[in-house]
């Protein structure tokens, strides 16, 4: 059986460790593009030469050429300027959109049967970017956000209470900026409410509160709390493996449940953008996505961050894209 073939669009510091976690998973051949001459073929030549240690049998090529992601079945999009110290992601719209317009073009012409993952950012802009220029279908046009964001909520929470991380469920929906919303209501520590925890650590609702709401905060900063540690870039290595969580779902066709940037019909009362939101990942890429019930608070934290999402790609427009 033919092995399936992963292209990802954009040869940095998270398209390097994309490749890496690919070969040793050997969830497909991977091909990795970027515009810089020799930087993708000296990466996947290294990253090939580990294949002997690490067990792995794919094959690694590194491309200046979008032809040479023809026939691919799953393109990882990371293309794009990283976040520097200062910069909020919405300050990177215009040069990002200027790359994500020429790489949804390559894309279409090159492998137009591939489903996408979009990682760039401002990650909820790019992807409504990406499914335009491309005309993809858009349940074949995903952003990876929503993964990253609940495995940040989550490791928080598992340092909080003392516990292994493995047993943590949390969610993060909506837009992936400072309006993300964390569900503190849904968190639970293998079926058992995270609050009650907490309460019961503390001794007290409202101290529980009170450190519920600093976790919460540092969930919707915690991508600038890793660029202003860094100082020359951003998070690299947590994205990539969140991308891999869902390109995993979907090369294996394991149906598996995530939030995801994910195109709304009407669910959420949202017609027409891209939302994080709980989605069924699959062969198909998005195979159904999952309402919840929302109380008060939460709806209205949801509707801030969905109204931020539209005046993000409204913003996008009148810039041209």
């Amino acid at each position: 059986m033919a092995r399936k073939k992963i292209a990802l669009i954009g040869g940095g510091q998270i398209g390097g460790v994309l490749a890496q976690l690919i070969a040793q998973k050997e969830l497909g051949d991977v091909v990795l593009f970027d515009i810089v001459e020799d930087m993708p073929q000296g990466k996947t030549l290294d990253i090939a030469e580990a294949s002997r240690v690490d067990g792995f049998d794919v094959k690694l090529k590194g491309t200046n050429d979008y032809k040479d992601i023809a026939g691919s079945d799953l393109v990882i999009v990371t293309a794009g300027l990283p976040r520097k110290p200062g910069m909020s992601r919405d300050d990177l719209l215009t040069t990002n959109a200027k790359i994500m317009k020429s790489v949804a073009e390559g894309v279409r012409d090159n492998a137009p049967n591939a489903i996408v993952i979009i990682i760039s950012n401002p990650l909820d802009a790019m992807v409504t970017l990406f499914q335009k220029v491309s005309g993809f279908d858009h349940a074949k046009v995903i952003g990876q956000a929503g993964v990253l964001d609940s495995s940040r909520f989550s490791t928080f929470i598992a340092w909080e209470l003392g516990l292994s991380v493995k047993d943590i469920n949390a969610m993060v929906l909506g837009g992936h900026g400072d309006t993300m919303v964390p569900l503190v209501r849904y968190a639970n520590v293998n079926g058992i409410p995270v609050m009650e925890m907490l309460e019961r650590k503390y001794g007290d609702a409202a101290k529980a509160k009170e450190v519920m709401d600093a976790m919460v905060e540092r969930t919707k900063m915690a991508g600038g709390e890793v660029v202003k540690l860094l100082k020359t870039g951003s998070a690299f290595y947590s994205p990539a493996s969140s991308a891999i969580m869902m390109a995993e779902a979907i090369m294996k066709g394991e149906n598996r449940l995530m939030p995801t940037c994910a195109y709304l019909k009407g669910e959420f009362g949202v017609d027409g953008y891209y939302v994080g939101v709980p989605a069924v990942l699959g062969e198909n890429g998005v195979e159904k996505i999952i309402e919840l019930s929302l109380n008060e608070e939460e709806q209205a934290a949801m509707d801030k961050s969905i109204s931020a999402v539209k005046n993000l790609v409204a913003d996008m427009e009148r810039l041209g894209f």
